[in-house]
């Protein structure tokens, strides 16, 4: 990293990070059970101490994995995930009514965050329509066909993970480690980039280039993944 010159200011430290963590903060974990959350993050929002946080992630990872640790330390207070089962902290503590779940369809969560990083109200969908998934929602007709209104998502801050980030914070992403982060990266107020590699400008094939610049506020350079994966 020292060898890239931070043109645009954003390569940072933790400490200018940190600054933007704080208690009942509304927050983006990109990944997928863990693949592709970025670990250095959640460490250091976990050694932050900040609590009841609101969370939208795919998933609440594993109980030592991903945002896991955060869930199982009571930290959360709310999330939107797509579901839980890797976790059954989560499980529990939702039963126990310490934690509120609202749960999305992967593929609508992705939309409501797509929806949040383009500036749209939410998005049209015919899933849970006739259950009791519409309960509580706005059902609209569009050509004589019902939908139901699923409000955007946006986030204070979204903390993503990439495989490589030049100092704009042109982004790549490896293989299934992309699985929500682009949406992610659009959708947040402030948006931070945990990378493998930070390589100079100019290094990055501009068609391999998922997430440009402009949506990314802070790098920082990964420590790599500090938890042990599920199937090891």
């Amino acid at each position: 990293m020292n060898l890239v010159e931070n043109t645009y200011k954003k390569i940072a430290t933790m400490e200018q990070i940190l600054q933007f963590f704080h208690d009942d903060m509304t927050l983006m974990v990109g990944g997928f059970g863990g693949v592709g959350s970025p670990p250095t993050l959640l460490q250091a929002l976990f050694d932050s101490g900040v609590k009841d946080l609101h969370f939208i992630c795919n998933d609440t990872g594993f109980p030592d994995i991903g945002i896991g640790r955060m869930v199982r330390n009571e930290r959360v207070k709310s999330i939107v995930t797509s579901h839980i089962g890797s976790n059954p902290f989560a499980g529990k503590l939702m039963t126990e009514g310490k934690l509120k779940v609202e749960f999305s369809p992967q593929g609508t969560l992705a939309e409501r965050i797509r929806a949040g990083g383009m500036g749209l109200g939410g998005v049209l969908v015919d899933v849970g329509l006739d259950s009791m998934a519409e309960n509580g929602k706005e059902k609209v007709s569009v050509k004589g066909k019902q939908f139901l209104v699923e409000e955007a998502l946006k986030a204070e801050v979204s903390i993503i993970f990439a495989k490589k980030a030049d100092p704009f914070g042109n982004l790549i992403f490896d293989k299934s480690a992309r699985n929500m982060n682009p949406h992610m990266a659009m959708a947040g107020d402030i948006t931070i980039v945990e990378a493998e590699e930070i390589v100079p400008l100019g290094s990055l094939n501009p068609e391999e280039i998922v997430t440009p610049g402009v949506f990314v506020d802070y790098i920082i350079s990964s420590e790599g993944v500090n938890w042990k994966w599920a199937w090891e």
